[in-house]
């Protein structure tokens, strides 16, 4: 609903017929749904599931994966935009807004849940989950809900007051190094969800949020090099 109200919004600003996002939204809640749990089994458990493939269906029981919704929400957007004529660097800027949102939302509903726990420590602000254990460990889903709020305040802003002057691809640049930098952070302080040590040392939260925060910087750099070429002067 947040997303929705938030996409209406843009949409009146920049004069695009709202009646579209109606669709819009069907995609981005099968894109994420359906990617998250799948991130989730393909990630986090595969052997588990590939033994008992009918437990992917078993949405009910938990198991979805940030960046498995991440990869789901970018094939359903490329299926809008072709069907609906919009370059997908437009749209993904705009949503990268709304999304930012959520993922704060998301990480206070995991808090409540007490789920995606972070270490034991002896600090003051350690909570305790009892649905876990009797240990005070790191809120660190508030901390990434935080995080994903500031984030989506910056990208307000900068919409706001730049983005008449952004080529399309920038916001998404900024949104996929800013969110997936501070995931690949607070995975030092989360409890491993994966069930098999990881490459140099990392969690596997660590090694998915690379490749994104990779894409993120190509969005900027090569937005940045086509300015550059296009203010470029004509011999």
């Amino acid at each position: 609903m947040a997303g929705s109200y938030i996409m209406h919004r843009i949409y009146d600003r920049e004069n695009v017929s709202p009646a579209e996002l109606e669709h819009l939204f069907a995609y981005m809640i099968l894109g994420t749904i359906i990617g998250a749990r799948l991130g989730h089994c393909l990630f986090y458990d595969p052997v588990y599931y590939f033994t008992h493939p009918v437990n992917i269906l078993k949405v009910w029981e938990g198991g979805l994966a940030s960046h498995g919704g991440a990869l789901g929400i970018l094939i359903a957007l490329a299926f809008f935009s072709h069907r609906h004529n919009h370059p997908m660097s437009w749209l993904l800027d705009r949503l990268t807004i709304p999304v930012a949102f959520g993922g704060a939302l998301i990480r206070i509903g995991n808090f409540m849940n007490s789920e995606i726990v972070g270490l034991p420590t002896h600090s003051d602000w350690g909570i305790v989950f009892e649905r876990v254990d009797s240990l005070p460990r790191h809120p660190v889903q508030l901390y990434e809900s935080l995080a994903y709020l500031w984030i989506f305040v910056l990208l307000v802003l900068v919409y706001r007051f730049r983005g008449h002057k952004l080529a399309n691809g920038n916001l998404a640049g900024l949104f996929l190094v800013a969110i997936f930098t501070v995931r690949f952070l607070l995975e030092y302080v989360k409890t491993p969800q994966a069930e098999f040590a990881m490459p140099l040392g990392l969690h596997m939260g660590q090694l998915l949020s690379i490749p994104f925060i990779a894409a993120g910087v190509a969005l900027l750099i090569n937005r940045r090099w086509q300015r550059r070429r296009n203010d470029r002067p004509v011999d």
